[in-house]
């Protein structure tokens, strides 16, 4: 009898050997059905304009993948505060962002900041011209040696100054705390209108106004509204001195590594997720005005010609100044694709 049970013993042991090995055939199976995970933190509410293209991308990306990407989106600064979240991006720990374009500044890339330049942008059709055209393509090439890969440029809108006190003439800025990002440019423009700029986290500020550690702050109405900025600002003014856009930025390293057909599927989802995030910022920004106007916790002023006038004229050495650091020749470029010439 314990001759016979030898072949027994055998056939288990290549039964549980062939168990074992289908086990662990299921389970590369398995692992090579598992998606792929694309992290995408921003700093702002998802009702503003970069959070709703955030959250339409996330959906195209899915679809269009048939699941095999799956986006996850974290807004608010979840994750990582906007000083920190480039960083993050460059060491793999997020794949994808859309920092404001003041972001690349400090980075490096130095010429992104001709967007901060004060009354450089006519309107949308101007912006649009520069971003679709070869400076666009040119300040996202800049991004490669630093381990990023330019996306898309979404907008957010012009901005507006908010602060405790009536803002109409430059002379109005003298002294306050006014809260920018990180940017020389915005510094510059603060200075030359008599103010002092505080560096502060977009997360901060609302705090930061209600404690009275800055006095006012720029943004565009839909960033101030969400983040109930005219709750504790008491004078909104309608300067439209400057812009706000984003860039959608991945990691090179991971965008790279993705599958030729996957990355076809994503930028498919970019390009329409772009649509429609410019297409929601004018209307946000409207509501935006429209529910701070309403709500009557701050007096809004809108600024005669000769306001302006003023305002343009305080602000005008700012460009002049910056040529050196952000370049005199994407400075020239940048007014003549907004204008609509050719190089």
């Amino acid at each position: 009898m314990p001759h016979s049970s030898r072949p027994v013993r055998a056939l288990t042991r290549r039964a549980v050997a062939a168990g074992t090995a289908l086990l662990l055939l299921s389970g590369a199976a398995l692992a090579q059905q598992a998606p792929i995970v694309i992290k995408f933190s921003h700093v702002v509410a998802p009702d503003t304009p970069k959070g709703r293209g955030a959250d339409r991308f996330k959906e195209l990306a899915e679809k269009y993948t048939n699941g095999k990407v799956k986006v996850e989106v974290y807004p608010n600064s979840q994750l990582f505060k906007d000083k920190e979240e480039v960083e993050a991006l460059q060491l793999g720990a997020v794949q994808m962002l859309a920092p404001s374009l003041a972001k690349f500044g400090p980075l490096g890339a130095k010429e992104f900041e001709v967007f901060d330049l004060p009354y450089i942008l006519p309107d949308k059709a101007a912006l649009r011209r520069v971003t679709d055209g070869a400076l666009g393509k040119r300040l996202f090439d800049k991004l490669q040696s630093k381990g990023i890969t330019g996306l898309a440029y979404w907008d957010n809108g012009f901005k507006v100054m908010s602060a405790n006190k009536p803002l109409k003439m430059p002379a109005d800025f003298r002294g306050l705390k006014m809260r920018i990002q990180s940017s020389k440019v915005l510094e510059a423009q603060f200075r030359a209108l008599g103010a002092i700029p505080q560096v502060m986290a977009f997360s901060e500020v609302y705090q930061g106004m209600q404690t009275g550690v800055v006095d006012g702050s720029e943004n565009t109405p839909s960033n101030m509204f969400t983040q109930k900025h005219h709750e504790v600002q008491k004078f909104i003014t309608l300067s439209d001195h400057g812009y706000i856009g984003y860039a959608v930025i991945t990691n090179k390293k991971f965008w790279d590594g993705l599958p030729a057909e996957i990355r076809t599927e994503l930028d498919k989802a970019m390009k329409e997720a772009t649509s429609y995030a410019n297409e929601v910022a004018d209307k946000d920004n409207a509501d935006a005005l429209e529910e701070m106007k309403k709500s009557g916790k701050t007096t809004f002023i809108t600024l005669n010609a000769d306001e302006k006038a003023a305002w343009k004229a305080a602000l005008e050495p700012v460009t002049a100044d910056m040529a050196k650091r952000v370049g005199k020749d994407v400075i020239e470029e940048f007014q003549k694709e907004a204008k609509g010439g050719t190089q």
